[in-house]
């Protein structure tokens, strides 16, 4: 194992928190924790005692190229030297621990953390302990606060990179502007006021010309839930064309078919 020079404080805080592994086992869960990190901008992480060594090729192979596109690794010996330039920690547990902590949801610890970092310009790190049984109570007990994700009681077990991808997730979420929600309409655009209630007037009047509606009672009553239909699933101005061209299609069919029975009726006549 490789011994880290010894930690000086930066003059600049990290932007991010340090994502540390405590007695981490396996070189591919190690990997996997990288791979989660980098998908989530996250690019400190720090090993202490990794079981197996570093550097480890079988964590190369698991990060998807996580390790070789940005996420920077610093191998300690122990958790204080791992935390050294930290001035907040919190550490993730499933398990109560007897002591008197803050226990916070992912999100509301990255919160926490992001007002840290941003407004106070504190350096902070997160927690994970090994994959068989966590963190040891030494290591919670240095922390500022701890994390605990709100899962099935009866089951909270989660491998390394799960934890770490939704402490990660929250992160990012954090810094992101992505809307919730978005509708996409390609190269087209959403249908005006105007194009829908032509479209539908002219559903109308086709239905009326080919003696749809039984009679003038129920005409109000369907001509509104047209509008309602057409306006609810938001009509594209593609689609209301292609709509247009199904009208002028049936319409063409039926007046076809209705020509062609007359002339049969007509040939019928003078026989």
């Amino acid at each position: 194992m490789t011994a880290p020079s010894p930690v000086t404080p930066s003059a600049k805080p990290s932007p991010q928190p340090a994502i540390i592994l405590i007695d981490p086992q396996l070189g591919e869960n190690i990997g996997m924790v990288a791979r989660a990190m980098l998908n989530c901008g996250l690019t400190d992480l720090r090993l202490v005692r990794p079981r197996d060594g570093w550097p480890s090729e079988s964590a190369n192979a698991a990060s998807s190229g996580a390790l070789e596109k940005g996420v920077i690794v610093r191998v300690y010996d122990t958790t204080q030297d791992a935390v050294a330039d930290c001035q907040v920690i919190m550490a993730t547990t499933a398990r109560p621990r007897e002591m008197i902590k803050t226990v916070h949801t992912p999100r509301a610890a990255i919160a926490a953390i992001r007002d840290d970092i941003t407004a106070r310009g504190l350096t902070c790190g997160v927690l994970f302990g090994a994959e068989r049984s966590g963190l040891q109570n030494e290591d919670v007990a240095i922390a500022d606060a701890v994390i605990t994700v709100p899962l099935n009681p009866d089951f909270t077990s989660l491998n390394l990179a799960q934890a770490v991808l939704l402490v990660g997730y929250e992160w990012i979420s954090a810094q992101t502007t992505t809307p919730d929600t978005v509708f996409t309409t390609g190269t087209t655009d959403i249908a005006s006021k105007e194009t829908v209630l032509g479209l539908v007037g002219r559903l109308e009047s086709t239905l009326d010309a080919h003696h749809f509606f039984r009679s003038p009672e129920m005409k109000p009553s369907i001509a509104r839930n047209l509008v309602n239909l057409f306006t609810r699933m938001r009509m594209t101005d593609q689609e209301a064309s292609t709509f247009h061209g199904i009208i002028s299609a049936l319409s063409g069919a039926k007046t076809a078919l209705s020509a062609r029975a007359a002339a049969k009726r007509g040939g019928n006549s003078g026989n």
